[in-house]
């Protein structure tokens, strides 16, 4: 008999609890231990914040280091660390919920986590569970049409410029996420393209800081917030 846990990868949504699924929320329930992820500089969870009110004060909560470095030796060491600490629970015949910002399939850590247990554990019972993006709940939030007919759609990240937007012909809708650098060169690239003057960024969409900028230009006055996206569209 196989007595091995199984690893639940959750989305918890943007930022508002209440844009969990009910899948999300009665696995997050059920959880005998909770993992998600933080940067190597703190150890503060969003991802865990927004799912609080569903975390049973009994279940532990284990934050894991991953480093936001270039470094891709120090990046997969970390990986691997963190995966194996997982599927050292699973071994123990308990339930693990690994819970990740927006959707897991999305630029998101649970990525790493996944493709990682395939080696470490290849034969681990794993089930992803989808989430609301930030990119939909702001276009939700602005009540603007995200694509539409037959238009297309680029979700990219403007992490290291604007050479995504500007290296793709034919594209009428653009969802930038992680829009908090190089915000100079993303707004050029958005002009090059003709998708300025149809642009907005949302930041920190559903929490109660949120913040709408229709003038896209007022960003390079300030620093982006970590959580800045733009949608834009021709």
């Amino acid at each position: 008999m196989n007595n091995t846990g199984k690893l639940f990868g959750v989305g918890v949504g943007p930022g508002d609890p209440e844009l969990l699924t009910m899948k999300a929320v009665r696995v997050i329930k059920s959880a005998d231990v909770i993992f998600t992820a933080a940067s190597a500089k703190n150890t503060y969870s969003l991802a865990v914040e927004i799912a609080s009110p569903y975390i049973s004060p009994d279940v532990p909560v284990n934050i894991l280091s991953f480093p936001m470095t270039k470094d891709m030796n120090t990046a997969e060491t970390a990986w691997t660390e963190n995966a194996r600490m997982i599927a050292g629970t699973l071994r123990q015949g308990r339930n693990a919920v690994f819970l990740t910002l927006g959707d897991p399939t999305t630029y998101s850590t649970f990525g790493y986590i996944l493709k990682k247990m395939k080696c470490i554990m290849p034969d681990a019972d794993i089930e992803t569970i989808p989430g609301i993006t930030s990119f939909h709940a702001a276009s939700a939030r602005l009540n603007r049409i995200l694509v539409e007919g037959e238009e297309s759609l680029l979700i990219t990240s403007g992490a290291f410029g604007g050479d995504r937007i500007r290296n793709v012909t034919g594209i009428e809708n653009v969802a930038i996420v992680k829009a908090y650098k190089n915000i100079r060169d993303v707004n050029q690239a958005l002009k090059d393209t003709g998708l300025y003057k149809r642009s907005v960024a949302v930041s920190k969409c559903g929490r109660d800081n949120e913040e709408i900028i229709n003038d896209v230009g007022e960003l390079e006055n300030r620093a982006p917030d970590y959580w800045t996206l733009i949608l834009a569209s021709k």
